[in-house]
């Protein structure tokens, strides 16, 4: 080896060594690749698998300009326009919309009973609620078969009020729609059907619900990693218990009063101390946690709302009776022992059954 080549500088890469993971990728959607290759799988130096790939890797613009996929997006962009085009509804020849807006309509009458999503339609001609996907009418009715209209509130299952339309028709059956705005629906579609309505209905306020208990609880809720308490509103009304977070848009718990069948103490330390929780049985064998500052006063407003009530069915009934068996027995022995010449507590004379030995 000469001096000169002993000197010479080592030998340096052409490109900087500094790329990252988001530098090939941007090469690779821009200028894109393609690849050659011939694998061969062996074990044991015996060639098993060969594979051969021929492949090309670019972005959708760069695959366009080679002109590559062009079938693949004429196709794409024609289903997309079609799509487009289609999202109304099919108006008939000299139909016109008067309005539309988000909603759906409550699906009753066979062995599923629950709302189905989608858009109202309001137009010279009829009332339709229409499904994008899979596109389907689920509802519809012409104009001259409304006889009456009506907003009335509904409350949800997570306890919110919701206005819904009630829609009769000539046929004598009512169909219950929900819309984005139920009000300007309603007079949009009183002002379509002027003149052939039978009755307007007016509105019909909600009625708050009297609040029988609030305060502050703790809701031990069950979550995918373990239960957890969290605080919040509870509401305790004539129809049930709701409690509600305020970090949640709307109920997380609510609680039917005819559902709750005991209300007891509960063992173990809540997020307000020792004794602090108490826990409510449904029908169902559920068990609901609850914490209060106060469970005292919380357990005796639920006792007197569900077993004051009146109820006359279900676990008050059989608790009573198991009651009234207890006592009788009792009554029966405190008879004879006052008057052993009876042998039945029905009066002198009258013939009782034979004691029972070995109870």
């Amino acid at each position: 080896m000469t001096a000169d080549a002993a000197h010479q500088a080592p030998l340096r890469p052409t490109r900087d060594p500094r790329v990252t993971l988001d530098d090939l990728v941007e090469v690779l959607l821009n200028k894109g690749a393609v690849l050659h290759l011939d694998l061969i799988v062996a074990v044991a130096d015996i060639p098993l698998i060969g594979v051969n790939v021929r492949a090309a890797l670019a972005g959708m613009e760069t695959m366009l300009e080679y002109g590559m996929m062009r079938h693949w997006d004429e196709a794409t962009r024609a289903w997309a326009e079609r799509s487009a085009r289609r999202r109304g509804i099919d108006l008939r020849e000299g139909e016109s919309a008067v309005c539309r807006m988000s909603g759906g309509h409550l699906l009753t009458g066979g062995v599923y009973t629950g709302w189905r999503p989608g858009t109202v339609y309001l137009t010279d001609q009829r009332l339709a609620v229409l499904r994008d996907e899979p596109r389907e009418i689920l509802w519809q009715a012409e104009l001259g078969a409304v006889r009456a209209v009506r907003l009335e509130p509904e409350r949800t299952a997570g306890g919110e009020e919701r206005l819904r339309l009630r829609v009769a028709l000539a046929d004598g059956t009512e169909e219950l729609l929900s819309a984005q705005e139920p009000e300007k629906l309603r007079e949009r579609l009183a002002d379509a059907c002027a003149g052939r309505l039978d009755t307007a209905f007016p509105f019909t306020p909600a009625v708050e619900e009297e609040r029988l208990f609030e305060g502050h609880l703790w809701f031990h809720e069950p979550r995918r990693g373990g239960p957890s308490w969290r605080g919040g509103q509870g509401r305790l009304t004539r129809g049930g218990l709701v409690w509600r977070s305020p970090m949640d848009s709307r109920p997380a718990l609510v609680v039917r009063t005819s559902d709750v069948v005991a209300v007891r103490r509960s063992a173990g330390t809540g997020p307000a101390g020792d004794g602090s929780v108490f826990a409510l049985r449904t029908a169902d064998g559920a068990e609901v946690k609850l914490a209060a500052d106060d469970p005292v006063a919380w357990m005796r407003k639920l006792d007197a709302r569900t077993y004051g009530t009146g109820r006359q069915n279900g676990q008050e009934v059989r608790n009573h009776a198991v009651d009234r068996r207890r006592e009788e027995p009792q009554a029966r022995r405190a008879v004879a022992r006052a008057h052993p010449d009876r042998g039945h507590p029905g009066g002198p004379g009258t013939p009782g059954p034979a004691p029972h030995r070995g109870r």
